[in-house]
């Protein structure tokens, strides 16, 4: 993200990627509330990374690893940059300047990647927070990525066989139960079976409430008049 980080620490030898970043003190820094903040970070649904100043990956949630199609062990030592391509530079240019003036804000970023668990191009956000003790610099960076829709999800459909969906359009049309079992080779007691069964997978009362929620799940295709099975 910004300029070089060759990962050293005090008194030689380069910082474990895991660990936590240099400027992290206090109780933080080891014992339980480390443990405490990876179980935490594993259980957020949304995808989150820490990573270096160069955005050099220190930790990253499973959320954060599906993008890449990994598993958050992987990560680390990885580029942010690999994954997430800025739609803007200039946003990444500002972010950059920040770093190196010492200023401390929260800042987005506008990306574009290919979603490897998915196979889908992707757009939405990455919001990057310095962290960490404010007396070290560069600091590590905390970087949220909210995914944007990028089409409508596709309607729901309800669960029903042949048997039930010609059910529902003949009650639909205003069939009586008794000429619907004669029109299917069903009895009386044959097409309530199927009514009752749909009722209670649906969790609703009465044939009209289940004519309604045939149309609203597709079941039943709209705008077709005597009512048909879509």
């Amino acid at each position: 993200m910004c300029g070089p980080d060759d990962g050293t620490v005090p008194g030689g030898g380069h910082q474990d990627p895991a660990a936590p970043h240099p400027g992290t003190g206090g109780a933080y820094r080891d014992g339980p509330w480390r443990n405490y903040f990876l179980i935490l970070l594993d259980r957020i649904p949304m995808p989150i990374a820490v990573c270096r100043a160069d955005g050099k990956v220190l930790i990253a949630n499973p959320a954060m690893a599906a993008q890449w199609g990994t598993a958050p062990g992987r990560l680390p030592g990885r580029n942010l940059l690999d994954l997430f391509h800025p739609r803007d530079t200039a946003q990444l240019d500002r972010l950059t300047e920040a770093l190196r003036a010492g200023r401390r804000s929260r800042y987005p970023v506008a990306v574009r990647w290919r979603d490897r668990s998915q196979d889908l191009e992707r757009e939405g956000e990455l919001t990057v927070d310095p962290v960490g003790d404010p007396s070290v610099r560069p600091p590590a960076l905390l970087a949220l990525l909210r995914v944007r829709d990028t089409a409508p999800p596709p309607p729901p459909r309800g669960r029903a066989s042949p048997v039930e969906a010609r059910i529902l359009a003949l009650a639909a049309g205003g069939a009586t139960t008794a000429s619907i079992g004669t029109a299917l080779g069903l009895t009386v007691d044959g097409v309530n079976y199927h009514l009752s069964r749909l009722s209670r997978r649906w969790r609703v009362q009465g044939r009209t409430a289940l004519v309604a929620r045939a149309y609203v799940l597709g079941v039943l295709a709209p705008g077709s008049w005597p009512p048909e099975p879509a």
